[in-house]
């Protein structure tokens, strides 16, 4: 599968990596980017030719999917032009900042009928997977509450040091729209379909920038579980990604990309898949490497990806939910 990427910054970098890891299954045929530069030194690392504008690459080359690394704002145009040239598209995460944006790229793919699907790699993870397997297959009993911290720390030099960081207009959101919705991601695919959300967020350690650096919030689900959520980038010096899953017969705990705990009254904790990768990479890169498998894999398929665009589009709703819940000082309810 012949790939190009929109965008050459940090994230357009990963997805190249992700597409020579691939090998034979994937070859990377375009990098667009505005800085010509900036896309030139990756297709030097990595094969391909640079493009100004995706428009150009569509035309010059033989192109079957399209990797959207650009800032979140950007995502759905990107994502619909990419659909409309007959591309199947991989969205890095979040599908976009509205969901007006997220719903024209559904209506796009169910246009084109081509596979789309948003970046969430920590589902991936074999230790993830051991505790959706065990809620699947019943070990935790009813699933009651969860709770999902993302304590994270960012410098001012990493909103300092990029224009569209920290802005509502291009980010759309900070520490839960930025780096939160990974574990946000995982709480909702957990527990299931939120219904309502109660939120609080803050800036407290950050200077010049529109968004949050501080934001937890409680959310009710539709089967009467709770969850909570805590994403900050003012805790320094940071932590891992912590996950826990209570329910009426077992409890599982993710921290720093392992299973830290599992008790269960009637079962053992389900077998751990096997990411396959280069030697060296971390368990978050190789999940990362497996989502990209998937997405081929579904493509070539027919079928739908693990992760699909509606998957994100809830986890979007929940992240706007508590921003909006953070705003007016009441909860939120969310529609299906």
């Amino acid at each position: 599968m012949r790939f190009a990427l929109i965008g050459a910054g940090v994230i357009g970098a990963v997805h190249a990596r992700l597409v020579e890891a691939l090998g034979d299954d994937a070859a990377l045929a375009a990098v667009v980017d505005r800085d010509l530069d900036r896309a030139g030194k990756l297709v030097a690392q990595y094969g391909g030719r640079a493009y100004a504008t995706p428009a150009e690459a569509y035309a010059a080359e033989e192109i079957d999917a399209v990797g959207i690394c650009l800032p979140s704002a950007l995502h759905a145009d990107a994502a619909v032009e990419a659909l409309r040239a007959g591309k199947h598209v991989l969205i890095e995460k979040p599908v976009d900042i509205t969901l007006e944006a997220a719903d024209r790229v559904i209506e796009a793919q169910k246009a084109t009928g081509l596979t789309v699907s948003v970046v969430s790699q920590r589902r991936f993870q074999p230790a993830v997977a051991q505790i959706r397997a065990a809620i699947d297959t019943g070990a935790l009993g009813r699933v009651t509450s969860g709770l999902a911290e993302s304590a994270f720390f960012r410098p001012q030099s990493y909103y300092d040091g990029d224009g569209w960081r920290g802005t509502l207009a291009i980010d759309g959101g900070g520490a839960l729209m930025n780096q939160g919705i990974h574990a946000l991601d995982l709480l909702v695919w957990m527990l299931g379909r939120p219904v309502q959300v109660t939120a609080q967020t803050a800036r407290l350690a950050h200077e010049g920038i529109d968004v949050e650096d501080l934001a937890g919030a409680s959310i009710l689900f539709e089967s009467g579980a709770i969850g909570m959520t805590l994403a900050s980038t003012a805790a320094y010096p940071g932590r891992p990604v912590r996950l826990t899953i209570h329910g009426d017969q077992g409890t599982a705990v993710l921290d720093d990309d392992e299973l830290a705990y599992f008790a269960a009254a009637d079962a053992e904790a389900p077998e751990a898949p096997t990411l396959a990768g280069p030697d060296g990479w971390s368990p978050t890169e190789l999940a990362h490497l497996a989502q990209y498998r998937d997405f081929v894999d579904a493509a070539r398929e027919g079928r739908p990806p693990a992760v699909t665009l509606e998957a994100g589009r809830r986890s979007l709703a929940t992240v706007l939910a508590v921003y909006e819940s953070a705003r007016t000082g009441r909860p939120v309810d969310l529609e299906d």
